[in-house]
């Protein structure tokens, strides 16, 4: 039967040894032979040894290979037990180097056998080599059926190492084209890291997707996308860190230092062959890599990604949303306003609303005052709309009450100020009605109604934001402290400042030992102020050399502290009349940020102190070109025009009625704006507008509150 398949002519008298009678036919479970259709009763009736025995006697086969494709039979019918033991009856550690030598001879001799070519019986053939790896590939698929994971993993991994050290370059073109030995090795190349993820050695997994992916296997596109993917996957969630070892370091100060930058490097891999159409379209590559560059903070890298999404991927309003999403958390909230407006556009109107578009639109208005009426609109969209959910609706309610209110301190008419400051609380409570656990509404409420100098109110719900949080929030303890510094409690507001700082991050520990000074300001303890300038000042130094990979929006941060701090030093030093140190810190600030409008403001302060008017008048001119509504700005120009006498109270009247249109609720405009009515002699007037001043300063904050 062996001859007449192969077309050979052999003498099989003595029944030979060699694995050759296996070079003629790769054998399957379902079809040995004509002569092999009555043998199923046989196996289930008889022991291992009686039909090794047979398949020996009947089909010339050595001692292995009958037992390699008797447990095939056993792992097919689902008997793994039984399958295991027959293999384990394979002496692998003896056939390992034959295998190997006759992997490197394949490789040497790319041709075909003649009829006369007389075959070494020493030699081993592919076929043979297939059939017991595939016998290896299957023990360690029954001991993972079993259970046996970890030595399942061990005795997959002969498979590579007995191919790799045969084929140290790679597998050659072609030499799965008349055995099977490729497809063995490749299914052993994707089992074998997940047999050690499944028995829970990361490290290992990590390192035999690495080994499948640093030579060149053949392996087919879509196979080595999927170890590819997988690779990235175990990479980005595995908790385990391992740095590539020195032999894959390979392009210098490019080289991955870290798991993520790994993975990075793969799924930008992936996604090129998505570009290419070498591979389809895979969701879970996208969000692979939305997950890797959200955490490394890379997210224009991710928009651009995402703009590169073919069509169809996503549809317009999924698309502009993502970009949005990622625009937003680079900062570029103008840019992701931009795109979301196209999704309540003209364009949309027959499409279904985008509720998560209106609402993620009505939360960047909210951080934005100048933004206040369109993220009303966004807001009142998600509102109207009869699809929302529970959840959205209080988001959505949220969002709205804090638009209404920076609405309002936008506002002109006094009318429209109160009414919109209505409907803020009344937006606000509203939400807390519907998601009263939500600490980020709490927080808004508290802030509204310190805004508004509803001081009790703001207290309670200061107080409730910090038990909510645990005490973490850097922002809610530097409210608490601005409302109860609003009620003249300096000290007490000193106090919680000091709890504060044991609690607080990063950025909000330099905020509160900001506050801090200013609260000691107001004590009239410059000495003690001016030391804790110097603490804050050292500290952001210390953190910008020790720190140098940070978010820009954290370095923006320090920046502006730091220019903050000098600005208040320089404050410091011109009520001390120390003009020389004020104009230093004043230097400072500038080299910082030139185009501040505070640093200006402060510079005209200093030259105003030392009744130098028309250079002041100069200062404030070059603030207010920076920043037209800086309110102290405008004040201080006010005063100074106070100074030049009756004909120039009319100009200052009019900077003291634009401060208020801005900021209703500043005292000092109020005051000043007494003044210019008793210096025309309007008395009643004058008496009122001190009344005002002198209620509003009982409630004023040492800072603002927004």
């Amino acid at each position: 039967m062996l001859c007449a398949c192969s077309g050979e002519q052999f003498k099989f008298e003595d029944a030979p040894r060699s694995p050759e009678s296996l070079a003629t036919r790769d054998f399957s479970a379902s079809g040995l032979s004509s002569r092999t259709g009555d043998w199923e009763s046989k196996f289930e009736d008889t022991q291992v040894d009686e039909a090794e025995s047979t398949l020996r006697d009947a089909l010339s086969l050595n001692y292995e290979e009958a037992r390699a494709l008797l447990g095939r039979l056993e792992y097919q019918r689902g008997n793994f037990d039984a399958a295991f033991q027959v293999f384990h009856g394979i002496d692998i550690k003896g056939l390992t180097p034959r295998m190997t030598r006759a992997i490197v001879e394949r490789t040497w001799q790319r041709k075909p056998r003649t009829k006369g070519d007389i075959i070494s019986t020493q030699e081993m053939s592919m076929h043979s080599v297939s059939l017991l790896l595939e016998a290896i590939l299957l023990k360690a698929k029954s001991l993972d059926e079993l259970g046996r994971t970890r030595e399942a993993a061990k005795e997959c991994k002969i498979i590579l190492d007995t191919v790799e050290s045969a084929l140290p370059n790679g597998m050659p073109e072609g030499i799965g084209e008349d055995c099977k030995l490729q497809e063995m090795f490749h299914k052993a190349l994707e089992l074998l890291p997940k047999l050690w993820t499944k028995a829970g050695c990361l490290d290992e997994s990590i390192a035999a997707y690495r080994r499948a992916l640093v030579r060149p296997w053949n392996l087919d596109p879509r196979r080595l996308a999927s170890v590819q993917k997988d690779l990235a996957a175990i990479l980005l969630y595995g908790g385990v860190e391992t740095s590539l070892p020195p032999q894959l370091q390979v392009w210098g100060a490019t080289t991955p230092k870290n798991n993520i930058e790994e993975a990075i490097l793969l799924l930008f891999i992936l996604m090129r062959k998505v570009a290419s159409r070498e591979i389809d379209w895979d969701p879970e590559i996208m969000d692979h890599l939305a997950y890797a560059l959200t955490i490394s903070g890379q997210f224009e890298f991710l928009a651009e990604y995402v703009e590169q999404a073919l069509p169809g991927v996503y549809n317009r309003a999924e698309r502009w949303y993502f970009l949005a999403l990622c625009y937003s958390a680079a900062g570029q909230n103008e840019a992701a306003l931009n795109l979301l407006k196209k999704v309540s556009g003209c364009s949309e109107a027959k499409h279904k609303p985008h509720l998560p578009s209106f609402l993620l639109g009505a939360k960047l208005c909210s951080q934005d005052p100048k933004h206040a009426h369109e993220g009303i609109n966004f807001a009142r969209r998600v509102i109207s709309s009869h699809d929302q959910t529970k959840h959205f609706m209080g988001e959505t309610h949220k969002f709205l009450g804090i638009c209404y209110g920076n609405a309002a301190r936008a506002c002109v008419l006094d009318s429209e100020r109160v009414a919109l400051q209505t409907d803020s609380l009344n937006s606000l409570n509203q939400a807390s009605l519907i998601g009263h656990k939500d600490p980020e509404l709490i927080f808004s409420l508290a802030l509204e109604n310190a805004v508004q100098r509803n001081l009790d109110a703001a207290f309670s719900n200061a107080i409730m934001y910090s038990d909510m949080v645990a005490g973490s929030s850097g922002r809610g303890w530097k409210l608490l402290a601005l409302v109860v510094s609003a009620e003249q409690r300096f000290k007490d507001a000193e106090t919680i400042v000091d709890l504060a700082l044991d609690e607080a991050g990063r950025i909000d520990q330099l905020e509160l030992l900001r506050l801090k000074a200013v609260l000691q300001i107001a004590q009239e303890q410059p000495k003690q102020a001016i030391e804790t300038y110097r603490i804050l000042l050292a500290l952001i130094q210390a953190q910008r050399e020790v720190q140098a990979n940070k978010f820009h929006s954290e370095v923006s941060a320090e920046r502006n502290l730091e220019t903050q701090t000098w600005q208040d030093l320089a404050n410091i030093y011109t009520k001390l009349g120390l003009w020389s140190d004020a104009a230093i810190c004043l230097d400072k600030a500038k080299s910082i940020e030139f185009y501040s409008s505070r640093s200006w403001h402060k510079t005209g302060i200093s030259l105003e102190a030392q009744s130098l008017y028309k250079e002041a008048l100069v200062s404030f001119s070059v603030s207010l070109s920076i920043e037209p509504d800086y309110v102290p700005s405008i004040v201080s120009t006010a005063e100074v025009l106070m100074k030049f006498g009756k004909p120039s109270l009319p100009i200052a009247r009019s900077f003291l009625m634009n401060a208020l249109r801005l900021e209703p609720t500043n005292h000092e405009a109020w005051l000043n704006l007494g003044l210019v009515s008793k210096m025309e002699g309007s008395l009643q007037q004058a008496a009122d507008y001190f009344q005002a001043a002198y209620e509003l300063k009982l409630s004023a904050p040492i800072q603002s509150f927004v």
